[in-house]
This record gives C-alpha cells, structure tokens and sequence, in this order.
C-alpha cells in the first residue's frame, strides 16, 4: 500500500461539490465522525445522529488535529471565521459523495456480505484470509449501515487489492442503495432466518429484502448462497433475474459447489475437509462452532472467485479469531481454579442463540464445571417473539447447558419452559441479573453471555470481568 494521504482536501472538495473555508490542511489522512477518536490529519464529517447532531463537536475536533471538518452551509455562522471548513449541503450526503468518488478510483477485486446472521463474522474471516495476500480494506467493527457503508468506503485506500464490505437491514429497501454504492464483484448471503419479524410478514419477504444485494453486482459478477438455507432457491431467482449467471452455493447439500465434506469441532477451533469449487482442501478454523465452519466455505468460495489462491486462503483460516462480542473467550481466575467466559453480547436472534448454545455445549469444563447461559432479550421478532424464546428450551436441553440465567420480559417465555434443575436465576433487566450471575460462577465452568444490543448483557460480560482477573484467551480447555 502506498504511503500517500487517504485523500486531498480538493480531492474531496470535488466529490462533494463543496465550498472551502478556512485554511484547510490538503492531505487527508483519515476520514471519522467521532470527534472523541480523531486522529490528527483526519477530516470530521458533522454527522447529525439520532441523539447527537456532530456539528456540536466540531471544535473539539479540529482541536484534537483534524485537517479539516465537513459541516452543512447552514451551520457556517456556529464556527470561527477562520474555521478549516468544507461546507456542503447536506454531510451525510457528501460521505456518500465521497464513496461514490472512492469506489470510482478503486481498482479492487470488492466482496459484499449480508445475511440474517454472521455478517461480520464472515467479514473478518475474509479479512483475514485476504490480507495474507494483498492490501486489504474491510469494514471496522459493524459499519454497515447508511452511514457505516459510506463511511468504510470513503475510508477504503486507493491502492488496494481487496476490499470486504458489510451491508445490514432491518428493512426493505435499505440493502440496495448500499449495494449500489459499493458494486461488489462478489455478493454473499450466510443464511436467512427468522431476525426484523417486527418488520417483516413473514420469512421470504426477509428474503427479497436479502436479495436485494444482486442489484449492486458488477457484470460479470458472483452470487454466494447458503444451500442448506429453505431459501436458497428463492435467493437464486432473484440472483438470475438481475442477470447473475455465477452463482455458487456452499453447505452441506451433495449439490453445493462449496462443500462441508467433514468437520471435527473442538471447543476453540474447527478441522475441516471441504471441496471448494472441484478442489478438496483441509484446513484448521481458528474459531469453535458449526455455523462458523460453514461460514468459512463461503469465504473460500468467495475469494476464490474474487483472484485469490485457495490453499493459502485455506491456510489463513487457521489465524481467525471471533469479532468482539461475537465468541471471544477469556479465561476468569475463579477462587484456586480457572473458568471460561465466551462472550456473546453484541446481538442475539433465535438462528445465533441456538448456534452460541451449541458452541456452550461443546466448551471444556472443569471436574467440578457447568455450562451456564446467561440470556437475554432477542428483540424485533413480533408476535412471535413469546414462541421463540420457549423454543430455545429445545436447544438448552440438547446441548447439556447445566444452568441458564434468563433476562428480560421475553426471555421470561424460556424461563418458564425450564426444568427447575435448570433455572439459575431471572430478572427483569442485565443490571438486577448482574450479582446472580457473579455469585454463581466457580472454577472449571463455562458462561456464556448472549442477549440483543438493547437488553445490554454486554453489562454482564463487564461485571465479571470486573470482579474476576482478566486472563489471556483460552486456548483449549477451560482448567
């Protein structure tokens, strides 16, 4: 990668027609819209956020070493006279200027992933297995958003060879314009399943939402598709209507072009025998759980087809490492032993928890250990939310979870579906569960934390860190 700035200010200016106030610093070498992480030499978009309007810190921000600050035209009179100002419109849309400008220039083989679950996941283990090739760009943390796309492209260097973006919804129509911004080479969908109910009538419409990341897929392009998934031919249609003639499937099914021949799973990583494309592999997943082995012919599939070599991306696999709050594991010094903490906490819907569960079902306990959950909420499922928080009894049950801790006026339906031998403790929200759980952890157990964004089991995860020594990652077994 060169060691050239990001962008130039008239660079920029030009993308989104702005106007230039001030003195402003021409090589840009960061694009941020938090003016609490501003590095000296980025540009500080003043995004107006659902609680926060950025125009607020916008001092703060050329303050800190900003080159410049992107502000509306509207808000000039809030900044000194000799403020370092681009002044557009509107920000939001001159980041998306901006992304547009910097797809344009972009001479990348790019991959795009969405899916009801495992997004990111996917997104790092592409990452991973790219940048052991080439320069390459990805979306940071979950940036995949209306403003998260725009901002991960804006940011995506010139130069490189690869570059991973994240698309999310939670409703119609929102996937396509981000598609559309980003033009993948290569489009892939890990699963559908029942996540936004609240938003959706029913499965497939989830599904066409899902589908619409075809629209953005350069000519010539790729589709791919979970085949095990129920839609997977429902997910196919839509690929060949808008003119998508690759279309590669992975999974388990005799017909998927990237195929699960064999797994053995452990309780931190995965050994797996696939044929990927005509070509068998064997390769060591750094991350434990079925649905990421399965995740992982999908990264293979994908940049396959994007240019890359395949045994070395298979090799590559061996170094990923769950994204935070997505598996990470911590060893806790408990008392005269050790305990496991696999952390869960980002998000939660009923396809992730069942899967989180069984990743608890096969972690090492300790002679005297348990496998605990501690769950909460999954939100945004609708009339059926009651249902499949009971349902996840099934999952409990199967996986020889010993103890499960329930959080949340939905997760109550779980509660209530427990054996009594299996109930740890309820309440209403993480801060009252919060001395339960710490109360209850011993050596030699496994606790894992799984709950949506909004019932904030991330608390949980940050009270037993708290009250128990902060270990390096487990590796094998929990002692």
């Amino acid at each position: 990668m060169s060691t050239q700035p990001l962008w130039t200010a008239r660079a920029m200016a030009t993308a989104m027609r702005a106007e230039v106030s001030g003195s402003v610093h021409d090589a840009i070498a960061g694009i941020s819209i938090d003016s609490r992480t501003i590095a000296p030499g980025d540009a500080y978009f003043a995004i107006k956020g659902d609680v926060h309007d950025g125009h607020d810190f916008v001092e703060a921000a050329l303050k800190a070493g900003a080159a410049l600050a992107v502000v509306a035209a509207s808000k000039r009179a809030q900044f000194p006279a000799d403020a370092r100002l681009l002044m557009v419109e509107d920000v939001l849309a001159g980041l998306v200027a901006l992304a547009h400008a910097s797809r344009e220039r972009l001479a990348a083989r790019v991959i795009a992933v969405t899916g009801s679950v495992g997004k990111t996941s996917t997104k790092e283990m592409l990452l991973q297995v790219l940048s052991a090739q080439g320069a390459t760009h990805a979306s940071v943390a979950s940036f995949n958003n209306h403003w998260g796309v725009p901002l991960s492209l804006a940011r995506c260097p010139a130069d490189v060879a690869y570059a991973v973006f994240e698309i999310g919804m939670n409703h119609a129509g929102e996937i396509e314009p981000l598609v559309k911004l980003v033009r993948p080479h290569v489009a892939i969908v890990t699963t559908v399943e029942p996540v936004h109910l609240e938003f959706f009538k029913n499965v497939e419409a989830i599904a066409d939402a899902k589908a619409e990341i075809f629209a953005g897929v350069e000519p010539g392009g790729a589709a791919v598709l979970n085949r095990d998934n129920p839609q997977f031919a429902r997910l196919q249609r839509h690929a060949k209507k808008l003119g998508i003639a690759n279309i590669v499937s992975f999974g388990i099914h005799k017909g998927a072009k990237a195929r699960l021949l064999d797994v053995s799973l452990h309780p931190t990583c995965s050994a797996i025998h696939a044929r990927i494309l005509g070509h068998d592999v064997t390769y060591k997943l750094g991350m434990p759980g079925h649905h990421m082995a399965i995740n992982s012919l999908a990264v293979l599939a994908a940049t396959t087809l994007a240019g890359a070599d395949l045994a070395r991306s298979a090799l590559a696999l061996s170094g990923a490492k769950p994204a935070s709050g997505r598996g990470v594991r911590q060893a806790l010094e408990v008392g005269d032993g050790m305990a496991t903490l696999i952390d869960e906490s980002y998000n939660a819907n009923p396809a992730s928890m069942a899967a989180a569960l069984n990743v608890l079902g096969s972690a090492a306990i300790g002679a005297q250990g348990r496998r605990i959950a501690v769950l909460g909420d999954m939100l945004e499922l609708g009339p059926t939310g009651a249902e499949l928080h009971r349902g996840l009894a099934e999952a409990v049950q199967s996986n020889g979870v010993d103890l499960v801790f329930c959080c949340g006026p939905l997760m109550r339906n779980l509660w209530d579906a427990l054996p009594s031998i299996k109930r740890g403790g309820y309440a209403d929200n993480s801060a009252a569960l919060e001395s339960q759980v710490v109360s209850t952890i011993r050596a030699g157990d496994a606790v894992m934390i799984k709950g949506s964004l909004g019932s904030r089991m991330k608390a949980i995860v940050s009270a037993l860190q708290k009250r128990f020594p902060d270990k390096a990652a487990l590796d094998d077994v929990a002692v």
